[in-house]
């Protein structure tokens, strides 16, 4: 542990990683639940993979911007922890896979050297937030939305109101009205406006993807940037307040919105306003510090190809609002590469660019502030690092997940048919080089990490299994979604499914049919026109099971017959008693709580205070086998069982001792007592199951 006091000079997250370190320990003895550990790792960046006994670290660059220092920070970590590669993923964080939990303290503390974190990467918390790549560049923005995502990502992050949801939540941000952020896909998106001089934001919220994709609602078409902040913390709270925790299938918000809905959920929103502090939050953007380019002679260069490096600038240069810089995309299959090109690359941007890459939506990377003149030296330099492939963000740039790779979940070979897919495209359709209306996305399984349902073309990962019962990787093909611009989006049909090696004839004759019949339409108009029944026929032998060869049984980029294996990897956890545990974690509650008191952030401190009520009131609950499926549910079983039912007096009802939350201002007063209701109320249930033990 003392290596970590010494090296971080910040103590909150010293305290962070001291604090793994030390739950980790206590999960080796079996004095922590697993579920209850795997939910503080997780909120530490640190995922179980496919393999069993190590770990995926997940690493947050918020808004997908890093620094050339914060890069080889990263490549040193992965070369000692990992195996020295990089995996970008469509949220713009980085991965490193095979890492022995014991050793993720360490890793942390290495990050953080270069103020890189791993903190809320996973888990039910407020996850990375992500925008536009070209924010601060981009000829066609309002403004730049970086100074905002950056003040979002700050205020949340360590932020008591979303530390333990009852699942993740995601934000993102979009520069122009194209929507390159995506909003309408996420719990709340933000697409930049001006309305009488004043920048703001469009607010969508409760969209998601997975298994049943939702578009999200607009909630105000404009919000002031000042309101962006406490606006999101009600929702927050709401969402951790009324959100279902028990089942994970119905646990995002978008199906919370689906059963309120959105005056319901405006309302809700409005009741926080008392508990919230802050009315207002300014974002001084002109405070906000971006990169800037240095200043170098373009050195003399000879290109050999003079035709691929013509073709290279008419996909993969990125035009600036900045006079005299162009942004060079750097298109990166299915978002993997290594360390030694990591460090080449951030020397490159550090000498002639201005220190800074971007990470992409759709795992590429973004160099700006690139000189024109000094564009032929950079492809020369990006060749030299295997970067130069045409197509970035084009038609053959195909986003894929890790799928059957690394994740748990993975149910087929995401990243073997992208590369065959690839491979295919650029064989066989040339022209799609150019074409950036056709977007192809794949996901090994049905939670869409490769966004497969909002693709043009979409694959998803399945199993298919013969008259004989033999099961074989298959696709779903899903066809018609797409971004349609401020907001407004469609998502995808699920049209068949195909054995995963006829994956390849199911696309050709698709851009088959597209090049021959769509006359000049987007694929989402062709789509539209045609519709589903007309692409079913068009692919439907393709379905037959009855005629599978023994190829068919070996998924993409596998030599072994294809066996499904999905959930492989977590370690078996002891078991324990959990009503202990769970009044073990509300005294923690209320240490935190007084911990903020002492620092005077009152609002923290009555946030930890109510999460101690709730905790303390579920451990009771799950002792007499009853529903703890949302906060508002423990709430009012709560009453009912036990203060109705005469078993527990607290001189009121639970809900009026716990609700004081959102009928007052986040005062020093309030909080005095508010903890001491919530340290009163911990000793009042913990009296009353000692008695009921003492009976047993």
């Amino acid at each position: 542990m003392q290596s970590f006091e010494t090296e971080i000079e910040n103590p909150i997250v010293q305290k962070d990683i001291i604090e793994l370190a030390n739950k980790i320990e206590l999960f080796n003895n079996g004095k922590i639940d697993e579920e209850k550990f795997r939910s503080l790792r997780l909120a530490r960046g640190v995922y179980g993979q496919r393999q069993e006994g190590v770990q995926m670290i997940r690493i947050k660059i918020p808004y997908g911007k890093m620094k050339s220092n914060q890069l080889r920070r990263i490549a040193d970590v992965s070369d000692e922890y990992s195996r020295g590669r990089l995996h970008i993923t469509t949220r713009q964080d980085i991965q490193i896979h095979y890492v022995d939990l014991q050793r993720t303290p360490e890793l942390w503390a290495e990050l953080e050297k270069d103020e890189v974190t791993v903190r809320e990467a996973c888990g039910n918390v407020v996850r990375n937030v992500t925008a536009s790549e070209t924010a601060g560049i981009d000829v066609n923005e309002l403004f730049d939305v970086s100074p905002y995502a950056d003040a979002i990502f700050k205020f949340f992050l360590r932020n008591p109101i979303c530390q333990e949801m009852g699942r993740k939540f995601k934000v993102s941000f979009s520069n122009t009205d194209e929507d390159t952020g995506l909003s309408y896909l996420h719990d709340i998106g933000f697409i930049a406006k001006v309305e009488n001089g004043v920048r703001g934001f469009k607010v969508m919220v409760a969209g998601g993807l997975g298994s049943q994709p939702r578009h999200a609602e607009e909630l105000y078409s404009f919000l002031p940037a000042d309101k962006i902040i406490p606006v999101m913390e009600g929702v927050l709270r709401v969402f951790d307040r009324y959100g279902e925790r028990k089942s994970r299938a119905k646990a995002r918000m978008k199906f919370l919105l689906k059963d309120i809905g959105l005056e319901a959920f405006k309302g809700l929103i409005a009741e926080e306003q008392k508990a919230i502090e802050f009315k207002t939050v300014a974002i001084d953007a002109d405070a906000y510090v971006a990169s800037q380019p240095v200043s170098v002679e373009a050195p003399q260069v000879e290109i050999k190809d003079q035709a691929a490096f013509d073709l290279w600038k008419s996909t993969n240069l990125i035009p600036q609002k900045q006079d005299g810089y162009v942004a060079i995309g750097v298109k990166v299959l299915l978002g993997d590469f290594y360390t030694d090109k990591a460090r080449l690359l951030a020397n490159l941007i550090d000498n002639y660019a201005a220190g800074e890459v971007r990470l992409t939506l759709r795992q590429n990377i973004v160099i700006p502030f690139v000189k024109e003149e000094l564009v032929p030296f950079f492809y020369q330099e990006l060749e030299k690092l295997g970067f130069v492939e045409a197509g970035y963000n084009k038609a053959v740039d195909i986003t894929a997940c890790p799928g059957t790779d690394t994740c748990n979940l993975g149910i087929a070979s995401s990243t073997g048919i992208s590369v065959e897919l690839e491979r295919m495209i650029t064989a066989e359709y040339p022209q799609y080089l150019q074409n950036e209306d056709l977007v192809i996305k794949i996901s090994g399984c049905m939670n869409a990490c490769g966004q497969h349902n909002m693709a043009n073309i979409g694959f998803q990962g399945m199993t298919v299994r013969t008259p004989e019962k033999l099961v074989a990787p298959a696709l779903q093909v899903l066809l018609g979604g797409g971004n349609l611009g401020n907001g407004n989006a469609l998502f995808a049909d699920k049209v068949v499914k195909v054995p995963s090696k006829r994956g390849p004839e199911a696309l050709r004759r698709i851009l088959n049919d597209f090049e021959a019949n769509a006359n000049g339409k987007s694929f989402v108009d062709y789509y539209k026109v045609t519709g589903e029944r007309y692409f079913y026929d068009l692919l439907n032998d393709l379905q037959d099971v009855t005629n599978l060869t023994q190829e068919d049984f070996i998924d993409w980029g596998e030599e072994e017959k294809y066996v499904k294996e999905i959930g492989i990897g977590e370690c078996a956890g002891v078991v324990i008693d959990l009503i202990a545990t769970l009044f073990f974690e509300s005294e923690e509650k209320i240490d935190n709580a007084k911990a903020s008191f002492e620092d005077e952030v009152y609002s923290s401190a009555i946030y930890y205070a109510y999460q101690s009520l709730v905790n303390s009131a579920k451990a009771l609950l799950l002792a007499e086998n009853k529903k703890t499926n949302t906060h508002a549910g423990i709430v009012s079983q709560f009453d009912e069982f036990f203060i109705e039912g005469g078993k527990i007096d607290l001189g009121t009802s639970f809900s009026e001792l716990i609700y004081e939350i959102n009928k007052n201002a986040p005062t020093k007063d309030f909080a005095l007592s508010y903890i001491a209701n919530a340290d009163k109320f911990l000793a009042a249930v913990r009296a009353y199951r000692e008695a009921e033990q003492a009976k047993a």
